[in-house]
């Protein structure tokens, strides 16, 4: 199909809302196309009511902004575009505008497979308002989606306690980069291979899969099926046992692997689909090891996801291996992260930057103003803390103070002496240019291992898990409350109190 074959060619500025084409129309038209401002992405709930998110999609705004161009055929489209009074929406000296623009934005952000936590910067975007704001559809689209992916395979994985995680959820997916963004965060978050063979192969993760029912069905028998998949795969031979009667399909699959050991080989395992997974991963193991096959694998699959794998390992379930599809893939108990992208601060005529407050009814939707960052904090290699602060504001040398931005009775005394500290936001582009050495998918995946590790496990429980510190440097917390305050019409005089 045309629309397949040609959907990533070129260019992919046009991946974006319409009201983001409005919005940097207007700026240009009132002028404000070049002042300088900045953007953060972040998010508000750690989702599927967890305590920790992992950073995933990086790689993904990385390819985008190094190509971010209109082209002909894009300026071509928009110049087609009509108003309700039947004229173009987009003058041409707009429309020119776009076609002469580059890239030149500075981007700071969390490195891919790092633990991240609500209202922390992510991204940081800072250059031309025009291009900041382009830029939020797209940077949310690639960062939401694969960080609540690998968010949730970390989760599966912390719940496998690291025996090896299968996932195969292409066909349950999103669409096609819906399957391969999935493929490739649930690699960074854990899992040990993909079904998906595109995305090994762009993405390098090991491949792996066994057999349908279909295969079985396909035969006279059950042990016919089995045979001529022995034959074609004798070294990895994993027999889904499940297709008729799970305790026959088990003996049915000891007779084929003696008949592989006759041969110099060893049947790799079995699969079980459906049915008691606790029970039958038990009978199967028992059966196995009397049959003198203690070294084969028992591979579970059928809608698992991190709270069901819990269930049968309370239950002392006999599985090996975890194959886990469309409730990691599709991110089953909650399709979206909610990130955001909001003004924090726009540079005004001589040069300074003038911090911007988005106010809310809802205190949670309420932003950080000003150029900010975040700084963790580490004891003993464990991280205790992440403080978001000013960038020119100058820290208390000896002691400063983190205030939660949802509950300013919540603080805590950050006393550097006793603490190691990290910077967060590194630098990635740098007016326009990529400065920063993109890792590995291996590396990301190191990565978030580490990460993990240096949580306590409180923060990691899949339920109910324990609150990690986040908090504003005391005169950002100051700056905002000001900003706030400021900005109430019942405190400027625009509406009386009651």
């Amino acid at each position: 199909m045309k629309i397949t074959k040609d959907l990533y060619k070129g260019s992919l500025a046009l991946l974006t809302d319409f009201y983001q084409l409005t919005m940097a129309y207007a700026y240009w038209k009132s002028g404000k196309g070049e002042q300088e401002a900045v953007f953060n992405l972040f998010f508000r709930k750690h989702p599927f009511q967890g305590g920790f998110t992992l950073a995933a999609g990086l790689d993904y705004i990385v390819d985008y902004c190094k190509n971010f161009k209109f082209s002909e055929g894009d300026i071509g489209y928009l110049a087609t575009m009509k108003g309700k009074d039947g004229l173009p929406v987009f003058a041409k000296g707009f429309l020119d505008y776009l076609r002469d623009m580059k890239f030149s934005c500075d981007i700071d952000a969390v490195e891919e497979g790092t633990v991240v936590f609500p209202n922390t910067p992510l991204v940081r975007v800072k250059g031309p308002l025009i291009q900041c704001q382009l830029l939020e559809t797209p940077l949310l689209n690639s960062i939401n989606f694969q960080s609540l992916i690998a968010t949730k395979a970390a989760r599966i994985n912390i719940a496998a306690q690291g025996e090896p995680i299968l996932e195969f959820g292409l066909r349950r997916a999103q669409g096609i980069d819906g399957g391969l963004a999935a493929s490739r965060a649930a690699y960074i978050g854990g899992c040990t291979s993909t079904s998906n063979v595109m995305a090994g192969k762009l993405f390098g993760i090991p491949v792996s899969g066994t057999h349908a029912h279909s295969w079985i069905m396909s035969f006279e028998t059950e042990i016919e099926a089995f045979e001529a998949y022995a034959d074609a795969f004798p070294d990895q031979s994993i027999f889904l046992v499940d297709t008729y009667d799970t305790i026959n399909g088990i003996k049915n699959a000891i007779t084929v692997g003696n008949a592989l050991r006759s041969k110099g080989k060893e049947m790799a395992g079995i699969r079980i689909d459906s049915g008691d997974l606790a029970y039958y991963s038990n009978v199967a193991r028992e059966m196995l090891d009397e049959a003198g096959f203690p070294d084969a694998k028992i591979v579970a699959s059928n809608d698992l996801d991190e709270h069901i794998i819990t269930s049968l390992k309370g239950q002392e379930a006999s599985i090996n291996v975890w194959g886990v599809g469309t409730k990691l893939v599709t991110a089953f108990d909650q399709p979206a992260l909610g990130g955001v992208y909001k003004l924090s601060a726009i540079r005004d005529g001589n040069g300074n930057w003038v911090p911007k407050i988005k106010l809310s009814q809802q205190s949670l939707k309420i932003n950080i103003p000003g150029l900010h960052t975040v700084k963790r904090y580490f004891s003993k290699g464990k991280a205790i803390a992440d403080m978001i602060y000013l960038e020119s504001q100058e820290l208390n040398p000896h002691a400063a103070l983190i205030i939660d931005p949802n509950d300013p009775t919540r603080r805590k005394r950050m006393m550097p002496a006793y603490y190691q500290e990290e910077i967060l936001l590194k630098p990635i582009f740098k007016k326009g240019k990529l400065i920063y050495k993109l890792p590995t998918l291996v590396e990301i995946r190191e990565r978030v291992q580490n990460q993990l590790n240096s949580l306590d496990k409180t923060h990691k429980r899949l339920v109910n898990p324990h609150l990690y510190p986040i908090g504003l440097e005391e005169n950002l917390h100051h700056l905002r409350m000001e900003l706030v305050l400021k900005s109430k019409p019942s405190y400027n005089g625009n509406e009386s109190e009651k």
